[in-house]
């Protein structure tokens, strides 16, 4: 994976660990690398921007810097949802832009070594855009599900958000 950070060593092995921000999505679990999310925060008042993908929710101004705000449940075709007090805006970097997406609640940040995640199996991403799983991770009674950013949106789908703020 090539957005993955820190390689440790010990004295008899040599492993890599990667932090992930997990997050809930319609009772499913997600995962994210923790470097690429720059603040997580309460759900603000959204600004509509017409003629946007009808998964962008519009953009929100965070201190000074206007961002697009994309609904993360309406972005994977799942059931629509009341925003409540554990909705959350993830702002994360992708491809060096920065964009906020919104999801159901916001977990932890979980530590795995890299050789837990395993290739996502074909059933498991329908209705996922496959392209955007870069894995899943089998963790006891839990599978979380980890999502590639730079792959969640086409070079079309960026440039669009890119211009609509």
């Amino acid at each position: 994976m090539s957005n993955l950070p820190a390689t440790r060593t010990t004295d008899t092995e040599t492993f890599d660990e990667i932090q992930l921000v997990s997050f809930a999505l319609d009772q499913e679990e997600y995962g994210i690398n923790v470097l690429l999310v720059r603040e997580i925060i309460r759900m603000l008042s959204i600004t509509r921007v017409p003629n946007t993908p009808h998964y962008v929710e519009g953009v929100i101004n965070l201190r000074g810097k206007v961002i697009p705000i994309i609904a993360l449940r309406r972005k994977f075709n799942l059931p629509e949802a009341e925003y409540d007090k554990r909705t959350r805006i993830m702002v994360m970097e992708v491809v060096g832009e920065l964009m906020g997406f919104i999801v159901d609640e916001v977990s932890e940040v979980i530590r795995i070594s890299e050789k837990e995640i395993q290739p996502p199996p074909p059933a498991a991403s329908a209705g996922l855009e496959q392209e955007c799983m870069a894995g899943v991770i089998n963790q006891a009674e839990r599978l979380l599900v980890l999502l590639d950013l730079e792959r969640m949106l086409s070079d079309e789908e960026r440039r669009l958000l890119s211009g609509a703020v």
